[in-house]
């Protein structure tokens, strides 16, 4: 039941999220519409773009909606303990047999540190989505696939793009396959942490414009929507079937939407293939910890009543802001702007959009409220403002309910919002982003192995839901990578982070799976292991929402597993 792929690629289409786990009767619904199934889980329905209201959160559920995802970086092995393994013959390892898979912005595949010593490229497939090919390749929906054959072909071609058009203009998918998987350079300082693995690469297709505009996200900022994430994620596990190998896969990007609680559709689907053998999945913590982008609310007894103060900056076109209340209580608000006007207490329907505009400011409003949001089960009101005036913004939160009363508020991630634009008293725990928050698979928050200490904006635990992450903390300050003109360049973030700790998973997945030692391995077995061998600081408390269990120690985890301790 797939249909014209042409309306994956429209803008004048709109993307919606159906979650029908494998019942067809629920597609039979939608049969007068356009619907591509993603796998036994998803199937993603389009609609023509005008049918795209700004009350559609009321009529089709928020989790309906892809969520839009950024970037994780910003522009050491032996801190891991990863030269001490090597240094013993029988434990040389490098992740030979293992895939990496990585959905991002692409790879430089014509860059050497991505091929074996006779030439050939390391990267076992390509799928690039943005290429539209002129034959609709077997197994793919859309976008167009390459082959090892046709890579190998490219890169001795003088032009190697006429043979396989597919590029990273952006530099994080590169970045990110070179920290966990690039050959070693010695003479730049560069070492890939797993440089036997073989390589599979999705490069996503960017969001489109009309979700972009509904968030209120700016149009040059750099963002991918969640269908297209999890169509590339199906992709890489399909293939690591098809060839029977183990396989990490690498997801260096985010979003700060939905509760932060593990529990939205694509966090459960996410955990229940962490849980196979041979797949191990990794999630960066985010670089929202210090940005002031969180709020967490205790409704007064007395006053019935809190206060949040939101400080918006100069030249913000617009942005969303997000609320979320802990059942089974009931919320709502009122708002005074920087000028003084006053919007009295706003008593929301079970599922409604109302659009607040106000007299003495450009601003507009849009308030969407789901009093019982499908996957968290708890109320969301989401705020998406345009024209934001400058200045102070109150919102007085009320609730009815059972004591304690909690509440969170989120703002967008990294350029979805200017950094001018934060609560006055944030929270800086519970700033993991939201797939960071998904139980099964491994969270990665970053540190600087030569001070030893945290990085100062990578995102805290623990989740909503007081799930314990981070997990494990890894390098992930002023780590060496691959730039796009075949040099080198120092990155920092959970993105280097998370991508050096999927090498480290690549070699565990070597001698365990690979090597016959550990056969069953899944990232709960991983993370195990990983968490045992951690090393951790004197005085501090384990685990703890900064470092999680501690620092990522390859020769360490060896060492308990030898000891038995």
């Amino acid at each position: 039941m797939n249909g014209d792929r042409e309306k994956i690629y429209s803008n004048e289409y709109a993307d919606f999220i159906l979650n029908y786990n494998g019942d067809m009767s629920i597609l039979e619904l939608y049969r007068d519409t356009d619907i591509n199934i993603i796998n036994y889980f998803f199937a993603v329905v389009h609609f023509p773009v005008g049918q795209m209201s700004e009350d559609i959160v009321s009529k089709v559920g928020y989790s309906s909606l892809p969520l839009l995802f950024g970037l994780e970086s910003e522009a050491s092995m032996e801190a891991s303990g990863i030269p001490s393994i090597r240094n013993v013959p029988s434990f040389n390892l490098k992740g030979k047999g293992v895939l990496i898979g990585i959905a991002d912005s692409g790879i430089d595949y014509t860059n050497p540190i991505f091929q074996y010593a006779d030439k050939t490229t390391r990267i076992a497939r390509i799928w690039d989505q943005t290429i539209v090919s002129e034959n609709k390749q077997e197994g793919l929906v859309y976008g167009t696939e390459y082959t090892r054959e046709q890579i190998n072909e490219a890169i001795v071609n003088i032009d190697p793009y006429s043979i396989v058009p597919s590029k990273d203009d952006i530099g994080h998918g590169t970045m990110v396959a070179g920290i966990a998987a690039g050959n070693e350079v010695p003479e730049s300082g560069f070492y890939g942490v797993a440089p036997d693995s073989e390589l599979v690469i999705v490069k996503l297709k960017p969001a489109k414009p009309y979700l972009k505009k509904f968030f209120r996200v700016p149009d040059s900022v750099i963002a991918y929507q969640e269908n297209d994430i999890i169509y590339g994620i199906q992709y890489l596990l399909n293939y690591a079937i098809e060839v029977n190998k183990p396989i990490v896969i690498c997801i260096a990007i985010d979003t700060s939407q939905y509760a932060h609680d593990s529990r939205n559709l694509t966090s459960t689907w996410l955990s229940f293939q962490a849980s196979y053998p041979g797949i191990a999945i990794l999630l960066p913590a985010g670089n929202e910890g210090n940005t002031g982008r969180h709020y967490t609310g205790w409704i007064d007894e007395s006053t019935r009543a809190d206060t949040v103060e939101l400080n918006v900056g100069a030249n913000e076109s617009g942005f969303t802001m997000e609320f979320w209340g802990m059942s089974p209580n009931i919320f709502t608000l009122d708002i005074l702007s920087p000028s003084g006007e006053y919007i009295p207490k706003l008593d929301f329907r079970y599922n409604e959009t109302r659009r607040i505009a106000f007299l003495f400011d450009a601003t507009v409003i849009y308030a969407d409220n789901q009093t019982v949001e499908l996957g968290s089960g708890e109320q969301l009101i989401m705020l998406r403002f345009s024209n934001p005036a400058q200045g102070i913004w109150r919102f007085k939160i009320y609730s009815r309910g059972i004591f304690p009363i909690r509440f969170d508020l989120w703002l967008p991630m990294n350029d979805f919002i200017t950094y001018n634009t934060y609560f006055i008293k944030p929270n800086p725990n519970t700033t993991l982003l939201s797939l960071a928050c998904t139980t099964n698979p491994i969270t990665v928050t970053a540190y600087n192995p030569e001070s030893n200490g945290l990085y100062i904006n990578a995102g805290r635990g623990y989740t909503r839901s007081d799930l314990i992450k981070p997990d494990i903390a890894a390098p992930g300050v002023n780590l060496i990578s691959p730039s796009l003109d075949h040099g080198f360049y120092q990155v920092t973030g959970t993105s280097a982070a998370v991508a050096h700790t999927s090498g480290v998973s690549a070699l565990l997945f070597e001698w365990g799976i690979v090597n016959g030692n550990f056969p069953n391995m899944n990232s709960v077995d991983m993370k195990i292991f990983m968490i045992r061998g951690a090393k951790r600081i004197a005085n501090i408390k384990y685990p703890n929402q900064d470092w999680g269990y501690g620092i990522l120690d390859l020769f360490n985890i060896f060492n308990s597993i030898r000891s038995g301790v």
